[in-house]
């Protein structure tokens, strides 16, 4: 069973008022006639709204508003990395292990982390705080290993400063 199909028990969600004003700001962004090119943003605003991932429930929402076939929304849902599919904690630990990150002692980070939260890839914690997902690519090699929480980026990591950068978080 899918995740899409996995996390399908729950009730359509609606974007409020200020979210649907922002919906409205996305679509100008693009000719007239082309919604589907904001799909990628609205989708990125139905997962801060929706509580930080996107229900089957949320990903139809979005298909009906943009006018788009679910089975397509469901396609850029899935492809993509950054859109969650499952719910994930307060802190979204999202870390780089491509290439140049790895090369960078990315390896390290990671056992830090995983020491520090005792979690593994794909996992959340029994209250919630964090989960820890693998990333391909947060695109900021120059400065590598890095990793993203939540919004914010960390870069030139070592073991020490990603258990400095957790005990940090309120």
């Amino acid at each position: 069973m899918s995740e899409l199909q996995k996390n399908s028990n729950m009730r359509r969600p609606r974007f409020s008022p200020e979210s649907l004003r922002e919906v409205e700001a996305i679509y100008r962004r693009y000719p007239p006639g082309q919604r589907r090119s904001a799909l990628m943003p609205i989708l990125f605003l139905a997962q801060r709204e929706f509580g930080g991932w996107l229900s089957r429930e949320a990903l139809d929402y979005v298909a009906e508003l943009t006018e788009i076939p679910p089975v397509r929304v469901y396609e850029v849902a899935t492809f993509y990395t950054m859109y969650n599919l499952k719910p994930v904690g307060k802190y979204h630990v999202q870390v780089c292990t491509n290439i140049s990150c790895w090369l960078c002692g990315s390896d390290g980070v990671v056992q830090a982390l995983r020491n520090k939260l005792r979690l593994k890839w794909g996992e959340t914690g029994d209250d919630n705080r964090f989960t820890l997902t693998e990333v391909e690519c947060l695109g900021a090699c120059v400065n590598a290993p890095m990793m993203q929480i939540n919004d914010d980026y960390y870069e030139d990591l070592t073991p020490d400063k990603v258990a400095e950068i957790i005990d940090r978080l309120p």
